[in-house]
């Protein structure tokens, strides 16, 4: 399993943060701490960073790299906790707002390439796909817990499936527990029901399928509206967040939720447009081509 982290959209994140000497900041997750280190470097001296995962696992080995590059917790403080949580971690901090927030929706290298974890059809394990292996039910257990009709929702509310009746009907009957099985169900259903859908068609399906799945089994949306309602309080004057999303449903929350801060004075500047990945960060990182980042300023 690698252990390595490549931060998307490193340059961009950081133009649109422009993090200084002194900035409290706040990583909402964490990851593999590329955001982090990044950002570290570029507060000191008297700065500081409150990082946020969800994920067990991999929290720990964020930070020791954190700790080798030289940042004790007099300046970088860690927390399992789920960005959803972030008032509570802000009273245990003892802090009123940040200067800059980010949060990275994206699953980590680490994550999807780790077989345990289910999150991915490339390497064959468990269907289980928790950010939090310690808590919740398993894909798995979310396909035979939920019905035809509500699975089917599901596909389609979490990842805009065109084939969502069809697949949520096969799922049912076959009860996939491996990732390896969860794609073949979905491929040769859908080649079996439409020749006449490409390769490519067919992969997106099944990629859209595995997404909507996590989504569901973590709870993604709910999370992230509870962080857009957070923002305003958690931001000082000033203050600058940015949010990378994955999906075009993260996307439209965040679009939604920057404009209408804007509308009543909340933030005095948002991002026109969706930031999109360089040409060659993409050629040399295929997981930033579904990247799309967003940013906000609140209003002094």
């Amino acid at each position: 399993m690698p252990d390595q982290h490549i931060p998307i959209m490193l340059a961009e994140v950081l133009e649109c943060l422009r993090p200084a000497p002194g900035d409290i900041a706040v990583d909402c997750t964490l990851g593999g701490g590329g955001h982090a280190l990044a950002i570290l470097e570029r507060i000191q001296p008297h700065g500081r960073l409150i990082g946020l995962d969800i994920d067990p696992i991999e929290l720990p080995r964020a930070e020791a790299r954190l700790r080798a590059a030289g940042f004790g917790p007099d300046v970088c403080r860690v927390h399992q906790a789920s960005f959803a949580e972030l008032p509570r971690v802000f009273a245990l901090e003892q802090v009123t707002n940040a200067d800059i927030i980010i949060a990275d929706l994206g699953v980590s290298a680490m994550q999807h390439d780790d077989a345990r974890r289910g999150f991915s059809y490339k390497v064959a394990g468990p269907l289980d796909m928790r950010m939090d292996p310690t808590h919740g039910e398993t894909a798995s257990e979310l396909l035979a817990r939920l019905d035809e009709a509500a699975l089917a929702a599901t596909l389609t509310e979490n990842a805009d499936e065109p084939h969502a009746a069809l697949i949520a009907r096969v799922l049912k009957e076959k009860a996939p527990v491996t990732t390896n099985a969860l794609e073949r169900v979905v491929r040769t259903s859908l080649n079996d029901a439409h020749p006449d859908l490409s390769k490519a068609q067919v992969k997106t399906s099944v990629r859209r399928t595995f997404q909507a799945l996590r989504i569901a089994v973590n709870d993604e949306f709910t999370a992230l509206d509870a962080l857009l309602r957070s923002l305003p309080e958690a931001l000082a004057a000033g203050g600058r967040v940015a949010v990378l999303t994955f999906h075009s449903g993260e996307d439209r929350r965040v679009k939604k939720a920057f404009q209408s801060g804007q509308r009543h004075g909340i933030f005095s500047a948002v991002a026109r447009q969706v930031v999109r990945s360089a040409k060659s960060e993409t050629f040399a990182n295929r997981r930033a081509a579904a990247a799309k980042l967003r940013w906000a300023v609140r209003a002094r």
